[in-house]
């Protein structure tokens, strides 16, 4: 349990240094929060329901915090893939290192899968901005 702390405050203050120096969606900043968010929610959810209940906390955690520090704009792209990353991650990191592992795994999946949603909901945006571009009707009298 000491190492969950250990674990937990040092993921805190990595947070907030990211979150004071990044502009506002960065993806950094999203993959920070939804990795603190997972490692958050994996603790609360192996507390209350074993393993099943860790893994639906990484998930649970890692949209959570996609979602809060994504733009209105890239919020639901975020949230599901810090949600598929953080339970994936715990997962797996459960299968190969136990207990510490899998917080850790719930750390990285969150943080990749957010930012991976986070950079495909820009690029859609931007491939659309393009497209209507192109596609402008002018009347020439």
């Amino acid at each position: 349990m000491k190492l969950n702390s250990i674990l937990l405050s040092s993921a805190l203050a990595v947070g907030s240094m990211l979150g004071v120096s990044a502009h506002a969606d960065s993806t950094t900043r999203v993959a920070a929060a939804s990795a603190l968010g997972s490692v958050a929610g994996t603790a609360l959810g192996k507390n209350m329901g074993g393993n099943t209940g860790a893994t639906i906390g990484a998930a649970l955690g890692g949209a959570g915090g996609a979602a809060v520090a994504s733009n209105k704009k890239n919020r639901t792209e975020s949230a599901i893939g810090g949600a598929l990353g953080g339970g994936a991650g715990y997962t797996v990191g459960k299968n190969m290192g136990g207990t510490n592992g899998g917080y850790i795994g719930s750390a990285l999946g969150a943080a990749g899968g957010a930012a991976l949603g986070n950079k495909i909901s820009k690029d859609k945006a931007a491939d659309k901005a393009k497209s209507r571009h192109y596609k402008k009707k002018r009347r020439y009298h």
